[in-house]
């Protein structure tokens, strides 16, 4: 009984045995296909990435060829432009070699390329004396001459008062009418409130600075200035000569009469003029000791202030 027991043990030893061996050889079999799948793959996916290098490259070659198409057709435009204004402009087009020279290619002799070089030298010749004798200097615009500073750059003109008042916002000011000859008359602001009397002022012919920059004096815009004899003490406009009317023009002998039509401010023509501006022993209205006159109608002058600036 014990010897068929371990007949039966060994038997089933051996199934097991011989099973175990089966799968183990199935595994190795599954094993080794296993990696020659692996293999397999990765010879597949180097081709396919080899392919897709080729095929970038391909491309890029492609794109790089159809671009340097687009640029050498460029060129040659911008080289047909160029022959054809250097010809407009008169400049002989010599057509340069479409190839470098060749092997085969006699060599040019010594008198060849002197020819070449006097026909260069006398082609530069013509096109410099077309190009001269095309292009023109400019001829430079001269700024007008300034005139002189002198008593002609002012517009000095017989006035006559139509209307006069206090200034509303100052009690130093008059506010005029004053007729000068034009359309319309002037309004002036001038500060004779404690010099003169209203009454004094109303109606009165005076002598009236007329291109003065129009500036506003307490808010009311001021369009010129009453000439006056002015010491410290006292201050009086100037009289023109009887018979003189609106618009009269005061002249000074020696001095053309050019006013400007309004004085610049920067250019401080009457403060350079104003220091020559007097009253003489007289006092009659002078520039530099000569009179000022309205023609054919006398002297302009101050009453009562003699050797007095005028301003």
């Amino acid at each position: 009984m014990l010897f068929y027991l371990r007949v039966l043990n060994f038997n089933l030893f051996r199934k097991v045995a011989i099973k175990m061996d089966n799968t183990l050889h199935r595994i190795q079999t599954k094993g080794q296909e296993a990696e020659n799948i692996l293999s397999f793959l990765k010879s597949e996916i180097k081709e396919l990435k080899d392919l897709a290098t080729n095929n970038a490259v391909s491309c890029k070659l492609k794109s790089l060829k159809k671009e340097n198409e687009s640029l050498v057709n460029e060129i040659n435009l911008l080289k047909q432009e160029l022959t054809e204004l250097q010809i407009c402009n008169g400049k002989k087009e010599v057509p340069l070699p479409e190839n470098c020279t060749n092997a085969t290619d006699k060599p040019t002799g010594k008198s060849e390329v002197t020819k070449q070089d006097a026909a260069t030298k006398q082609d530069s010749a013509v096109t410099k004396g077309n190009q001269e004798k095309v292009v023109k200097p400019k001829k430079e615009i001269k700024a007008p001459d300034e005139p002189p500073v002198d008593v002609g750059r002012l517009d000095l003109r017989v006035g006559h008062i139509l209307d006069v008042k206090k200034h509303p916002d100052a009690d130093t000011l008059y506010v005029e009418q004053i007729d000068v000859g034009e359309a319309s008359p002037r309004t002036v602001v001038s500060g004779l409130v404690n010099y003169v009397p209203l009454n004094e002022m109303q109606n009165r012919s005076v002598i009236v600075l007329c291109n003065l920059k129009p500036v506003k004096m307490r808010g009311i815009l001021s369009q010129a200035m009453v000439m006056c004899a002015s010491t410290p003490q006292a201050v009086e406009p100037l009289d023109p000569p009887e018979g003189s009317i609106p618009g009269d023009v005061v002249t000074v002998e020696g001095y053309t009469r050019n006013p400007d039509p309004v004085l610049n401010p920067k250019k401080k023509v009457f403060e350079t003029v104003a220091p020559d501006l007097k009253t003489n022993t007289d006092k009659v209205a002078t520039y530099k000791g000569v009179f000022w006159k309205v023609d054919d109608k006398g002297v302009v002058v101050s009453k009562n202030l003699p050797e007095a600036s005028i301003k």
